[in-house]
């Protein structure tokens, strides 16, 4: 792989999610993305860090995350100076997250090219990814492009956007016709019947100067907000953080996507094979995980079953519990920190609310 032009290339993870659609396991105070899901002693965030060290220097890896998260952030990646966390003084959702990072990237090296990175995502084939990054790098130094990762869908999935592709313009490379946020089963069934849609990864890559400038021209509200200081802003520590903790929390909050990437002309899909998931929910989780004979999935926990299948059995902290159920399908049964739930998989995507319920005649105990 040639990373010869690595000291000019950045990651950026973004890591301030709270997870909720992975409630009762992901809380407020321990997101899913500094849990160990898999049981191989590293985090999702390491896992992130770690498929990434190898082609971008760690001294170029920026988390940006929650202040609340500070903490666990610079003990589980002491690899990184700890002036490269940068800390949220309150959620913005992901437009104010990128162009906060891609603008203090930008004023300690103009010639930067950037990787924006969820902390949360599961990629199983390492050297794939890592090569798809390596030829993203490569087009988005030669070309003024803003770039995303393309997955090719493996069923109707309802909780992913949808990307159109358009005609190639590299090896792997197509252009971006249209987008197409969360669309219903049936929708969804016609876009993987026609084979010109992928799931949008969430990955992003650019140089420093192509998103900026788009931030410029499709958010000017949030580009004049990193724009009213001098650069020399970003590179002081003090001076940014006063800044920062002044500024951030009246930017508008929203997604990357809507505020930039669907309004652009010059937008990119690299397709791409290594084997994402972005464990987002329970039912991501079933998928990507071993099953028994009866299509039953366990984490960490003693299961006996009796005519049950297609579901998913979790404890997270006591490990060793043994469950007994009887003539139960295709069910989320999860404990954690005082939390029994046991759900239906095919109402997963209603757990965000029921964490709001919880909150509202609970309080904060159980968020």
């Amino acid at each position: 792989m040639n990373i010869e032009n690595s000291k000019h290339r950045y990651c950026v993870i973004m890591c301030g999610g709270i997870g909720s659609r992975f409630w009762p396991y992901s809380r407020t105070r321990l997101p899913k993305q500094f849990l160990d899901f898999l049981g191989i002693g590293r985090t999702l965030l390491q896992m992130s860090f770690d498929r990434l060290v190898p082609i971008i220097p760690a001294e170029n890896i920026l988390v940006v995350t929650s202040e609340r998260y500070a903490g666990l952030v610079a003990e589980q990646l002491p690899e990184i100076p700890v002036e490269n966390i940068l800390l949220e003084p309150a959620r913005r959702n992901t437009a104010p997250c990128v162009a906060w990072a891609c603008w203090h990237i930008a004023a300690r090296d103009p010639e930067a090219s950037i990787i924006v990175a969820p902390s949360d995502h599961l990629i199983t084939r390492d050297n794939l990814f890592q090569e798809a990054v390596l030829d993203g790098f490569d087009f988005v130094e030669n070309n003024d492009a803003l770039l995303t990762f393309g997955i090719e869908p493996t069923r109707p999935e309802t909780g992913y956007g949808y990307i159109q592709i358009d005609e190639a313009v590299a090896d792997n490379v197509r252009r971006v016709k249209t987008f197409t946020e969360k669309p219903d089963v049936e929708l969804a069934k016609v876009f993987i019947s026609t084979g010109e849609f992928f799931w949008n990864s969430g990955i992003f890559m650019w140089s420093a100067k192509s998103i900026c400038d788009a931030f410029r021209l499709y958010s000017p509200d949030i580009a004049a907000e990193f724009d009213s200081v001098p650069a020399s802003t970003f590179c002081d520590v003090e001076s940014e953080k006063a800044y920062i903790a002044k500024v951030f929390p009246s930017c508008v909050s929203i997604s990357i996507d809507y505020a930039v990437m669907e309004k652009a002309t010059n937008v990119y899909v690299e397709t791409v094979k290594f084997g994402w998931s972005d464990i987002g929910t329970w039912g991501a989780l079933y998928d990507i995980s071993p099953k028994n004979a009866e299509s039953n999935v366990t984490h960490n926990i003693n299961v006996l079953s009796y005519n049950s299948r297609g579901n998913i059995f979790a404890v997270r902290g006591e490990s060793g519990k043994l469950v007994v159920v009887n003539g139960l399908e295709d069910y989320i049964i999860a404990d954690a920190d005082g939390v029994l739930l046991i759900w239906p998989r095919n109402q997963e995507q209603k757990i965000r609310q029921v964490v709001n319920d919880v909150k509202v005649k609970f309080g904060e105990k159980f968020e």
